[in-house]
């Protein structure tokens, strides 16, 4: 055990955490060179195209120190992203060190500040890394003195490093070796083992991976998992290197992967503790639930195909324990689930790996939070769709979940990001320079009017440095109402919404107009309404296509013209009534991006 390192990797989106990581490997000799590639870990496409982490990813190092020694490192790559931080607090629940990533043109931005605080909650040990310094744009004393304030270091603690060129990249494996703490266990005692994540195989069942915390564990032997009682035998054990390799023993502080031909996602949970079938031991504590905050309905484009979407969303939440479902019916969509996302990118990052690795096309419901709603028979309802709400003459109140909302930023833009929060009802509680350039700003808004386009808005506003993190707060009283839009009378209970009184108005303008652009148009007009209950507060029409029919009625009586247009006229009448519209899924999400 002296020889092991567990450590994660934490820091902002786009502060070059896959890059410096591809250096790693590189420089211990992981990857043979004709195996690398950029984002080595990223091995989804999606990561890829979008330059981001979306999985936390674990590998093992073998590095030779300069006293002679030889240390295996365990490394766990995690993501930046606000609505990934699941990822992360896994992953600092299984280390003993984090380096802590700072990108020397950007400065400390909010993620990085947030993630901080969550490894030193842990007891993490903490190396912090100026990257990105051979760049021309590189601030290295002034980021350094900001993560001296915040981490409590000394100058000579910070490591200058550039992932590209892998410059510090050996100083880095040194202080790993020198600095973070090796894991503290005992091999003999029963075993405890954290699972920290989890994966289908077709051919395997369920892959789990885990960090194990006390006792050892052979292949062959007699597992339990302690949230659902029930043993298994360990068929395979392993470490995680670029590929799965096999060990017969592994012991206290280790990290790896055991297969144990489990097939239904349901009996493995991430956070739950495996250990030995005939001495078990208690169940390991501190591992927090996850709280989504956007919720949205998941629906099969074809209702025959609900069973295979189950599968999928179950597999699905084995890599991604963030997901939670329940199924759920609505009125225009048939069967499906209601999910629970940690925000719109996660949604979209879902949704598209749906399709790509289970081949599944899903229609997405408005997204929403979840509201608390008092009835007049003294009932407290938990809202998570606002076909739930009851009707007004049964309510008493209403409340909404509010947020600790943290937005880092240059002093230039403070105007315009304060503006954008009280149009979005937050109120600004402090604001602190960090250094004369870095200002930090407090808000407490409400989490529904962030769950749109607030994140987007806000990039666009500070031109991309305004960096943003919340944490939930507690719930208040709010004047909320269902806004209800009709395309020729029937309500689409897809894009329901529940929204401040005072907003409706507006939001359903907007819809209607940016519905009016996505429907095709028909054979008949087609009205598009937003209503509040029975009050109609806008309208759009998408008239009909039309073809000239009288061109052929040239001469002759007027008659002859106004007998063919009444023909047609009952025509139209008829196909209105038995037509239905039908929506294109592209514009469920388009709908919500209203500012473009």
């Amino acid at each position: 055990m002296k020889t092991i390192r567990n450590f994660c990797v934490i820091a902002h989106i786009d502060h070059g955490k896959s890059t410096l990581s591809d250096r790693l490997l590189e420089i211990t000799k992981t990857i043979a060179e004709r195996d690398m590639q950029a984002q080595a870990l990223d091995n989804m496409d999606l990561e890829r195209e979008k330059g981001i982490t979306i999985k936390s990813h674990a590998i093992q190092l073998n590095y030779i120190h300069k006293d002679g020694n030889a240390y295996t490192l365990n490394l766990i790559d995690t993501p930046g992203h606000v609505d990934f931080a699941y990822e992360v607090s896994r992953s600092i629940a299984a280390c003993e060190g984090a380096l802590l990533l700072v990108d020397a043109t950007q400065g400390i931005q909010a993620q990085t500040i947030s993630n901080l605080y969550m490894a030193i909650n842990h007891n993490l040990e903490i190396i912090p890394i100026l990257n990105k310094v051979d760049m021309e744009a590189a601030m290295i004393d002034e980021v350094s003195d900001q993560i001296i304030d915040l981490v409590g270091c000394k100058k000579t603690d910070i490591i200058l490093a550039s992932g590209k060129t892998g410059l510090g990249v050996p100083e880095i494996l040194e202080a790993i070796v020198e600095r973070i703490p090796a894991p503290k266990g005992d091999p003999a005692a029963p075993l405890q083992m954290l699972i920290f994540d989890s994966v289908f195989n077709s051919f395997r069942g369920i892959v789990v991976y885990f960090r194990i915390f006390n006792g050892t564990l052979k292949q062959n032997e007699k597992v339990k998992f302690v949230s659902t009682n029930k043993n298994y035998s360990a068929d395979e054990i392993g470490v995680l290197q670029l590929k799965q390799v096999k060990k017969p023993v592994l012991s206290a502080g280790n990290v790896g992967y055991i297969i144990t031909g489990i097939k239904d996602s349901k009996e493995v949970r991430v956070g739950d503790t495996i250990t030995h079938a005939d001495k078990p031991a208690e169940a390991i504590k501190g591992f927090e639930e996850v709280k989504p905050m956007v919720f949205a309905g998941i629906y099969p484009v074809d209702t025959d195909d609900y069973e295979d979407l189950k599968d999928s969303i179950a597999k699905l939440q084995l890599n991604d324990a963030a997901l939670v479902f329940e199924a759920e019916t609505s009125a225009a969509l048939g069967f499906g689930f209601r999910c629970g996302f940690l925000g719109m990118l996660h949604l979209e990052i879902v949704q598209e790996r749906l399709f790509r690795e289970f081949k599944q096309e899903v229609i997405t419901t408005v997204p929403n939070v979840s509201y608390f709603a008092y009835t007049t028979r003294g009932e407290k309802l938990n809202i998570q769709n606002p076909h739930e709400l009851p009707d007004p003459n049964l309510l008493t109140k209403v409340e909404e979940p509010y947020i600790d909302a943290q937005i880092i930023s240059r002093p230039e833009y403070i105007g315009n990001i304060i503006s954008l929060c009280m149009e979005k009802r937050g109120r600004l509680v402090k604001q602190h320079y960090l250094t004369t350039q870095r200002v930090e700003l407090q808000f407490e808004m409400p989490l529904a009017e962030i769950v749109f386009d607030f994140y987007d808005r806000l990039k666009s506003i500070s031109q991309g440095y305004a960096s943003f993190d919340y944490s939930p707060s507690v719930y208040r009283e709010s004047d909320l109402v269902r806004l209800d839009i009709k395309i020729n009378g029937d309500n689409v209970d897809a894009l329901s919404a529940l929204v401040h009184r005072e907003k409706a108005e507006s939001l359903g303008r907007k819809m209607c107009k940016k519905l009016k652009d996505l429907l095709p148009r028909q054979q008949f007009v087609i009205a598009i309404q937003a209503a509040i209950g029975a009050k109609i507060i806008a309208r759009e029409t998408i008239s009909a296509l039309r073809k000239d029919v009288t061109a052929k009625c040239y001469g002759g009586d007027i008659s002859r013209k106004r007998k063919l247009l009444e023909k047609q006229k009952e025509g139209k009448k008829k196909m209105r009534q038995i037509g239905s519209v039908e929506i294109p899924q592209k514009a469920f999400l388009d709908v919500l991006k209203l500012d473009e």
